[in-house]
């Protein structure tokens, strides 16, 4: 054979192994880079799994601040808010610790807003691989606060209990000694049953309000069209305003969505709505809106309800959403009110992350806003029709 060609072919021979060695090297490295992928894909949904399990507040970050994981406490800490980081201090938090790489263990703080309460989480925030960025968080005022709630019930509950059941009683005696006086009868027996449900009411907003101050408020968390809950609320407050003369106006609505407990929600607007009628006088009108708004970046959901009645004094204004407090005594009662609605209605805002505030003249009526953040996440598609 002639050397040049026995060269040529010892050359092709060596670049044929040099090439298959270089298949093999890099099928290797194919195979262990599919198989941390792999491990890593586990490992996510093992941590995942853990997180939705934890009892404290679980919150995973993701490197554009987007959320990755939230568990339930979570969500009821305010951690997360729709797709994203709850409040501002915790938002700030979460970048140095991605920034800095080193953990942070100490407090962050909610400030207070309108309708909202003072919010300070003990937090553990560590981060994690891929600039993800993991955050612990348990309310610990949280039992104080409770306990404390607790002390005033019970002692505003047990004189508001004594009144009706006082006035039952009293009826009942008037009754059975005016048996024989048929518009006596009719008389003490429209003021029992009035009395009756008034009690009934009582009772039911007591446990309502129980509940919305228990570790986890909601019922259910669902995707919930608010159009639906107004028109809900409206249904129900129908009968009312018919009774006043009042006027019911649904002025503005956009189509909008919130993620909460659709009954809660219903509640809080019908309470609203009831309370705008009582406090107006025949022939009002009340209206109700429903706008999506943006402010510093975050997108909420704003629902108003607005009376032209009686309006509210500058310096009750912040008390009208404590326990039993009411503006007019003698129309609250005249209307069956307990004075809880708006306590009910405040717990409901600050159980979905959102706020109540009250614009008021006297003599101008009152406008109040139920403010709820927006839901963020992606639209579900429709199901097809057969």
């Amino acid at each position: 054979m002639h050397p040049a060609l026995a060269g040529l072919i010892g050359a092709g021979l060596a670049v044929l192994v040099c090439l298959f060695a270089y298949l093999i090297v890099r099928g290797r490295e194919n195979w262990r880079r599919l198989e941390a992928q792999q491990a890593a894909a586990l490992v996510a949904d093992e941590v995942r799994a853990i997180l939705l399990t934890l009892r404290e507040g679980a919150l995973l970050v993701g490197p554009h601040d987007e959320i990755v994981v939230v568990n339930e406490a979570g969500e009821a800490l305010s951690l997360a808010r729709g797709s994203r980081v709850g409040f501002p201090e915790l938002l700030v938090t979460v970048r140095e610790v991605r920034a800095s790489g080193r953990p942070f263990d100490g407090t962050i703080v909610r400030e207070a807003q309108p309708g909202t309460e003072r919010l300070e989480v003990a937090a553990h925030v560590r981060p994690l691989g891929n600039d993800r960025v993991l955050v612990l968080g348990v309310d610990e005022s949280g039992e104080r606060r409770v306990e404390a709630v607790r002390r005033d019930f019970v002692a505003n509950i047990s004189h508001e209990l004594k009144t009706p059941i006082g006035a039952i009683s009293v009826l009942s005696e008037a009754l059975a000694a005016a048996r024989d006086d048929p518009e006596a009868v009719d008389l003490f027996s429209g003021r029992l049953q009035r009395e009756t449900a008034r009690l009934a009411e009582l009772i039911n907003q007591i446990i309502d309000l129980s509940r919305l101050q228990s570790e986890d408020p909601m019922l259910s968390r669902e995707l919930v069209d608010v159009g639906e809950v107004v028109a809900e609320a409206v249904s129900r407050s129908q009968e009312r305003a018919t009774q006043r003369g009042v006027g019911l106006i649904v002025a503005h609505t956009d189509v909008v969505r919130v993620m909460g407990d659709r009954w809660q929600l219903a509640d809080a607007i019908t309470n609203l709505v009831q309370n705008a009628i009582n406090y107006s006088n025949e022939r009002a009108r009340v209206t109700i809106s429903v706008q999506a708004v943006a402010q510093d970046g975050d997108d909420f959901v704003d629902v108003k309800v607005s009376d032209n009645g009686i309006g509210i004094r500058p310096e009750e204004q912040e008390r009208i959403f404590e326990r039993f407090y009411r503006v007019d005594y003698g129309r609250s009662r005249e209307s069956g009110g307990t004075g809880l609605g708006l306590s009910i209605v405040r717990h409901i805002a600050v159980t979905h992350g959102g706020s109540i505030r009250v614009w008021s003249r006297p003599g101008q009526g009152s406008t109040f806003t139920l403010r709820l953040p927006a839901y963020l996440g992606p639209v579900e598609p429709e199901e097809d029709t057969p």
